[in-house]
């Protein structure tokens, strides 16, 4: 079903979903009647033929993935993702070949018309990041990623007497009682630890792996060939570069004031990391239900926002389209997915009963609500934007929500969730930006042993984060805890994304102050352009100023400070 003849929402069943299971034979069948098409000269037939394609082919691919995550323990969850890691090279081969083709005609004009300007010069960057001479590679390095999520995922942890996996040792990580707090990060860097030798080895594998790729391709390193796979066009590494320092200029001296309040308030000698995540002085505001309150409250929440909102994730909610309790065997953290065939979104994420099942519910609804309003956007590469254009959407859902907290947290509780987020967000983007430059410097440096690579971070963790004091946590102390984010092993270079997100959502969030109706307005008609720009040009068209502008980020902040009081 195409998503233009979709009926309405609520006809929509995550169960009904399904795509035929392509193999060898039919993805080159496939590709040879576009070609064909091409042969003939009807190339508006060929762009039409292989669209579908693509969306069919990122449905089970989508599919086969999400399985996955619900269950890594699942044997035959666990074959279908490995066969679909090892059929993706093949199909990125038909993919870049075809690219090749459509970009050699003359007629670029032509093919623009057809395929929009923006998607031609997506193109244009995607066959500079993929060869079939890479293909193992690409692979092996799906292998190496599915080994990591799948240790993490099996990770089992005692504190207070009772086993969790990783996302359970949340609420305990936050407890009013420090000793309880440092228990749960004990345990916790003790996992890392028991487990560090493999997690060096898997991450010196991938980034073996990636080096060799970039060289085959052309590339002295892996940094130029990530940015393509990113499909950056309209910013490099410079850009992120003066950004990091603006946020260490900016924030981080914010951060280290907002920190030094918290020690003095509750009369520590020293702030340790595992104060850190206590917040609020009277305990970080809960959810004031459990997993099924809070699904039910969002629907009145939405309810009270906007009727787009309301229907879209009524039909998410009956048709089965969220899956957010935490299980054994489940994979750690949260994502949105998605079934372009039917222009459908998935949310997945683990509950564990802390202000966070707020914020990644709130944060995937955005990137969903995204998805499902560029559905009918003319081409899957319009579907969705680059990710640091996609966490827009997410981040500035999460602020967009902010006067209705009361019906997440309780009205008693909904001015220090309020203020919580805001610091929340402070707090993060110095270690968004210190994630960022650690990659930067891995891969500028590819054969640094393990020991230099937790040096690396060690002192950039003291750059961007000066006040980290991980007391008697020996694993995090000597540079591990990178190991503990999952991008930085699965998505490398996807994470500077959210801190530039991050400034635009904050300006999301200062016009809803003023204007609540425009910014919503504002916010729906940026989700509906869907990837259809550049980055930059999505955040402009919103009316908004991208973070690389010269006091973008620090006006943010410093509204943000001005409502804390700081």
């Amino acid at each position: 079903m195409n998503p233009d003849t979709a009926g309405p929402p609520m006809t929509l069943r995550f169960t009904e979903i399904s795509a035929p299971r392509p193999d060898s034979d039919s993805l080159a069948a496939q590709h040879d009647a576009i070609d064909t098409l091409l042969d003939d000269g009807d190339r508006a037939a060929a762009l039409a033929a292989w669209d579908k394609a693509r969306r069919d082919y990122e449905t089970w691919s989508s599919l086969v993935h999400l399985t996955f995550a619900q269950d890594t323990t699942d044997k035959e969850a666990v074959a279908a993702r490995e066969y679909a890691d090892a059929l993706a090279p093949e199909a990125a081969t038909h993919e870049t070949a075809l690219k090749r083709r459509l970009l050699a005609n003359p007629d670029r004009a032509g093919l623009e018309a057809l395929a929009g300007a923006h998607a031609v010069a997506l193109w244009e960057t995607d066959i500079t990041a993929f060869d079939p001479a890479i293909a193992a590679e690409t692979e092996e390095e799906s292998r190496l990623g599915a080994r990591y999520t799948a240790l993490l995922a099996g990770a089992k942890v005692s504190v207070q007497a009772k086993e969790v996996n990783l996302s359970g040792l949340a609420p305990f990580a936050e407890d009013p009682d420090r000793s309880i707090r440092h228990e749960a990060e004990t345990a916790r860097w003790d996992f890392f630890a028991r487990n560090g030798e493999e997690l060096d080895s898997i991450y010196d594998q991938l980034v073996g792996l990636r080096t060799g790729m970039a060289r085959k391709l052309g590339d002295a390193t892996f940094t130029p060939l990530a940015y393509r796979r990113m499909r950056r066009l309209d910013y490099g590494p410079a850009d992120v570069a003066r950004y990091r320092e603006s946020v260490a200029r900016h924030v981080t001296p914010l951060v280290a004031r907002i920190l030094e309040a918290r020690r003095a308030t509750h009369g520590w000698d020293k702030l340790r990391y595992w104060d850190e995540s206590l917040i609020d002085a009277a305990g970080n505001p809960k959810p004031a239900g459990d997993h099924d309150m809070l699904v039910m409250a969002a629907q009145e929440m939405f309810a009270r926002m906007d009727p787009r909102l309301s229907g879209f994730y009524a039909m998410m909610r009956e048709g089965g389209f969220i899956d957010l309790k935490n299980r054994p065997g489940k994979a750690g953290g949260g994502f949105c997915t998605s079934f372009p065939s039917v222009g459908a979104p998935f949310i997945f994420a683990n509950f564990n009963g802390t202000h966070n099942d707020i914020g990644v519910f709130t944060h995937e609804m955005g990137h969903a609500f995204q998805c499902w309003e560029s559905r009918n956007q003319p081409g899957v590469d319009y579907l969705w934007p680059t990710m640091e254009a996609a966490e827009i959407h997410s981040m500035g859902l999460e602020y967009l929500t902010h006067p209705h907290m009361g019906l997440l947290v309780g009205d008693a509780a909904a001015d220090r969730y309020r203020a919580m987020h805001l610091v929340s967000a402070l707090s993060f983007l110095p270690y968004g930006v210190c994630v960022d430059h650690f990659q930067h410097e891995v891969y500028a440096n590819p054969e640094a042993t393990p020991a230099e690579r937790h040096a690396m971070w060690q002192r950039l963790e003291k750059f961007y984060m000066p006040w980290t004091d991980y007391g008697d946590l020996a694993y995090p102390a000597k540079g591990g805890r990178w190991q503990a984010k999952q991008h930085i092993y699965n998505s490398p270079f996807y994470y500077i994304d959210y801190t530039l997100a991050l400034c635009v959502a904050l300006q999301f969030w200062v016009w809803s102050r003023r204007d609540p109706k425009g910014a919503l307005d504002a916010y729906v008609a940026l989700c509906g352009r869907g990837g259809s720009m550049p980055f930059q040009g999505l955040v402009a068209s919103a009316g908004l100023t991208s973070p690389f502008a010269e006091g973008a980020l620090e006006a943010a902040v410093a509204e943000a400070a001005a409502v804390l009081g700081l």
